[in-house]
C-alpha cells in the first residue's frame, strides 16, 4: 500500500466528509512519498483553532508522521469547506536541503 493510501486510510478516524491526500514529492527535492498536502473536512473541528486541529490530524496519523517529511494541512469544518471549497494551492520548493550538497 502507497504512504498516501495509509494516510488517507489513518485520517479516516477523524470522520471526514472531504479528504484530499496529495503527494506533492515532485516538487520537492528529498524524494519520492516524502511531501503531502491534506484537505480534510471534520465536524470534529468545530470550536477548535489551527494548532488543536492539527494535533487532531497528528493523532490520528500516529506512527505515520516520523515517515513523512513535510505535511501540508488544511483543516475545515464543513461549514467553513463550503464558504472556502478548496485549499491554498502549494508553493514551488526552493531548495535549501541538506541533501542538495
Amino acid at each position: 500500500m502507497s504512504k498516501q493510501a495509509l494516510i488517507e486510510q489513518a485520517l479516516q478516524a477523524l470522520e471526514p466528509s472531504v479528504l484530499q491526500v496529495e503527494d506533492e514529492s515532485h516538487m520537492h527535492s528529498r524524494g519520492q512519498e516524502t511531501h503531502y498536502k491534506a484537505v480534510v473536512v471534520s465536524e470534529r473541528f468545530a470550536g477548535l483553532n489551527r494548532v488543536k486541529r492539527h494535533q487532531q490530524v497528528y493523532a490520528a496519523m500516529g506512527e505515520l508522521m516520523p515517515q513523512v517529511h513535510a505535511l501540508a494541512l488544511h483543516t475545515y469544518t464543513a461549514e467553513e469547506w463550503q464558504q472556502q471549497q478548496s485549499a491554498p494551492a502549494s508553493p514551488q520548493c526552493l531548495g535549501g536541503s541538506k541533501h542538495d550538497h
